[in-house]
């Protein structure tokens, strides 16, 4: 990567911290990168407890080579919210890689950016991505075009080091992995649901369903929404 990067993370209430904070910590060592935190007006947002000030308003930045949506709780907002999904597909319009983390492939979608697209979420949300014409994919980090698409919430540290080899080559990538000593070794191997106990499966699914009711239904009246205009245009 010979010119300089501008990666454009764009921020909202309740995403989910670390969807944002692994793959900043990654990106940010690229060589001759500028990263760029932003939210719609620059206002801070809140997510898990924590707030991010200190923001660029998205409809500052003219430009940026890599946008990258983190998600989380949030994103029923947003993908509702037409003045935030429009600079989404303005910076994604110019972007050499148009990317998210976990539910973020949600808002792409909803952005109108997926259709026909193999796309990852996190598992529990991953199907809902063919309500707006993706192709839901269980892959860790997902490839199609210029799309790069990670999964649920860790994957996103996974998908960082995957775009650092993209952009700037394996053995930056390697080097960065190394500095940040990513090795991971988790001490049960139930991080998938294929690989989760059932009994710890049953339990995650059945809290899921309890706390997500409603999301899941606004998800499915924007997918409505969405298709309707599709069908329309």
């Amino acid at each position: 990567m010979s010119d300089p990067i501008t990666v454009v993370f764009p921020l909202y209430d309740r995403m989910t911290q670390l969807d944002f904070t692994g793959p900043w910590q990654v990106l940010r060592r690229l060589p001759g990168a500028e990263v760029l935190a932003a939210s719609l007006t620059g206002a801070p947002v809140e997510a898990d407890g924590l707030v991010f000030d200190g923001l660029t308003a998205l409809t500052a930045i003219p430009r940026c080579d890599v946008l990258c949506l983190p998600g989380g709780y949030g994103m029923i907002e947003v993908m509702a919210n037409d003045a935030f999904l429009a600079e989404i597909r303005r910076l994604a319009e110019g972007a050499q890689a148009i990317t998210s983390v976990c539910t973020g492939s949600l808002i792409l979608a909803a952005a109108g950016l997926l259709v026909g697209r193999r796309a990852a979420s996190h598992w529990a949300w991953r199907d809902h991505l063919a309500l707006f014409g993706a192709i839901p994919d269980a892959g860790r980090v997902v490839h199609d075009g210029r799309f790069v698409t990670g999964g649920g919430v860790t994957a996103g540290i996974d998908f960082a080091l995957t775009l650092a080899a993209d952009l700037a080559g394996p053995a930056h990538a390697q080097a960065i992995q190394l500095g940040l000593e990513y090795a991971p070794a988790p001490p049960f191997e139930a991080g998938r649901p294929e690989l989760a106990p059932p009994a710890v499966l049953a339990q995650v699914q059945a809290a899921n369903a309890a706390a997500n009711r409603e999301r899941v239904a606004a998800v499915e009246r924007i997918g409505a929404a969405f298709r309707a205009r599709l069908e329309a245009a």
